[in-house]
């Protein structure tokens, strides 16, 4: 499976790509990350957002997309530029019909090193050795960003059919008998 995790921001957005699977060591495909001047006007500094979020899924071709949720912060302009961001990316992978899992800073920091509260340093340590990195990914966006893309690599499936068993629950035994031996119920 290949992942595109997008540590959104509007004046620098992070980008990483690996390719694994639960239980397997991730492989790094690509990092990187794009920045807008904070002086622009906000409609082109989203445009150009998208046009990158759009050129890293057209060359990677993830079969799925991951991307930090917002989180409350005192500073609100920098909560909703994160939050624009992060709309535009999963707006760019909605749009190609690919599947956006959010995950929280906790809950990324908690995948990657056992720890929900591990700062910036204790992540980009853990992405430089679990990826086999010969040096930490810079800016910590782009860390952040395989952070996420190895959270949901490793969390991703168990969401998938843990939302699927939930379904399955919610509909009752009829469909699920049904939807055993093929039929809509």
């Amino acid at each position: 499976m290949r992942v595109l995790g997008v540590d959104p921001g509007l004046t620098r957005c992070g980008f990483g790509v690996v390719e694994g699977r639960p239980g397997a060591p991730p492989r790094l495909v690509d990092v990187g990350f794009f920045t807008t001047p904070a002086t622009d006007a906000i409609g082109p500094r989203l445009v150009a957002l998208e046009r990158e979020v759009e050129r890293w899924l057209l060359e990677h071709r993830p079969d799925a997309v991951a991307v930090e949720q917002v989180f409350s912060q005192a500073n609100v302009r920098t909560v909703m530029g994160t939050a624009q961001a992060g709309a535009v990316a999963i707006t760019c992978a909605a749009r190609i019909g690919l599947p956006v899992g959010t995950h929280t800073p906790s809950e990324v920091k908690a995948a990657v090193t056992g720890n929900g509260r591990a700062d910036k340093a204790q992540v980009s340590a853990m992405v430089t050795r679990l990826l086999r990195l010969s040096a930490p990914p810079r800016p910590p966006d782009a860390a952040d960003a395989l952070a996420l893309a190895v959270c949901h690599l490793w969390r991703g499936a168990a969401q998938a059919r843990l939302a699927g068993a939930a379904a399955a629950a919610a509909a009752g035994p009829r469909a699920r008998v049904a939807a055993a031996e093929g039929g809509t119920g």
